[in-house]
């Protein structure tokens, strides 16, 4: 399940259309005379192209913030370099911690994090499919190549290990490993991997180790009909999440945090045999 934390409150658009009718204006004696003679057609005649509802400011803007998505895709960027991508992080820190473990669980884990997924999300955050206002704001200065070099810094970072709660970590295990057929609900490890660490060519992020309270507010915002645009790589978070209880959020969101990769051992070597 790839879940990217809102740094702050979400911004939510609404727009209204109050309508005002002139009750109390005279009516011209032409006006009353056309209005009496005009044919009984007219009144029944089909609304013209002109007529019919113009699309909402709030679709404009999601079209809008689809096409600078796409544009941002669309530049042509080198691998991020990691040693200059540590200098333009730096404003990271605040919130994701300087090598990108946070310590305040409602800010996500950066370290260990894939480049690819870093910067998918910074482009959602700087086109406006995936809205935040702080992170909107940060990502704004950042062009397509800075986004690479932030994420390439991030990447090369360790993520420290965090504990799953032993009261929900065995139904957390059963859904994440297992998922649920009988209610549409995929195995988490299916795309994220036995141990979280996720799949850069796809842009799975690596949520191993995640914080449970970070990982939480983006399932119960999935659940609940938050989007990160409207392109089939982001609806399908949503489209699970949705047949998730509160309860399975918050095993599998707590099993997360507890997971990591095994310990690296190092190869012994022996001594060639003497004959």
């Amino acid at each position: 399940m790839g879940f990217r934390r809102s740094a702050a409150v979400i911004v939510m658009l609404a727009t209204s259309a109050p309508v005002a009718v002139a009750l109390s204006a005279p009516q011209t004696q032409a006006e009353s005379n056309a209005a009496t003679s005009a044919p009984a057609s007219a009144t029944s005649a089909p609304a013209s192209a002109s007529s019919t509802a113009a699309p909402s400011s709030t679709e404009n803007a999601s079209k809008a913030a689809e096409a600078a998505l796409a544009q941002l895709q669309s530049v042509k960027t080198r691998p991020g370099d990691a040693k200059a991508g540590q200098a333009k992080a730096a404003a990271c820190g605040a919130c994701h911690g300087m090598d990108g473990n946070s310590t305040d669980p409602q800010y996500p884990k950066l370290a260990g994090q894939n480049e690819q997924y870093i910067v998918s999300q910074l482009m959602r955050f700087k086109s406006g499919t995936r809205q935040n206002a702080i992170m909107q704001g940060m990502a704004s200065t950042l062009a397509p190549q800075d986004m690479h070099d932030v994420g390439a810094y991030f990447a090369a970072q360790k993520r420290l290990p965090g504990v799953a709660d032993e009261k929900l970590a065995s139904d957390g295990e059963k859904l994440y490993r297992d998922g649920d057929a009988s209610r549409g609900i995929p195995a988490c490890m299916a795309c994220h991997g036995p141990d979280g660490a996720g799949n850069p060519g796809w842009r799975v992020p690596n949520i191993g180790g995640q914080h449970a309270d970070y990982v939480q507010t983006q399932l119960k915002a999935w659940h609940d009909g938050a989007s990160w645009g409207s392109d089939t790589h982001a609806k399908i978070m949503p489209a699970i999440a949705q047949h998730l209880t509160e309860q399975d959020i918050s095993a599998v969101s707590s099993y997360v945090e507890g997971l990591h990769a095994a310990p690296e051992t190092k190869a012994t070597t022996r001594p060639n045999a003497i004959d």
